[in-house]
């Protein structure tokens, strides 16, 4: 990617990216579309938003406190630098099991192969 389409877009990851009602994450969950790879299940819905959002589910199952947050941090940094690659308009809640944690390439890796499964199961019905 060259250094002008590099400034040109820009990687935000506000309140506007994120689902934060528990009715919205319910919605994601109630399509029953999912799609799991390693450690990761991903569910996603489409919204008329023009735009992803992202929620993660993390349980005390999968470690300490500074573990499930560097697991959620690597997550949330692979979602903000590939949402411009991924289909828009989706809301997609991740489902993180137990790990240890994976560098960031790893979960940008496996986030796109997700979307991109998942957007084919949409594409289909």
């Amino acid at each position: 990617m060259g250094e002008i389409e590099r400034m040109s877009k820009s990687y935000p990851f506000g309140r506007s990216r994120r689902l934060g009602l528990r009715a919205e994450v319910s919605a994601v969950f109630d399509a029953k579309v999912s799609e799991a790879r390693g450690p990761l299940v991903m569910y996603a819905a489409p919204n008329e938003l023009g735009h992803p959002r992202l929620a993660l589910v993390i349980s005390r199952r999968v470690g300490t406190a500074v573990v499930r947050n560097r697991i959620k941090r690597r997550i949330r940094e692979a979602f903000r630098l590939h949402q411009h690659d991924l289909p828009v308009g989706y809301d997609m809640v991740i489902v993180i099991r137990p790990h240890e944690p994976l560098i960031l390439a790893e979960y940008q890796k496996l986030l796109t192969n997700l979307m991109v499964r998942l957007h084919q199961k949409w594409s289909e019905k």
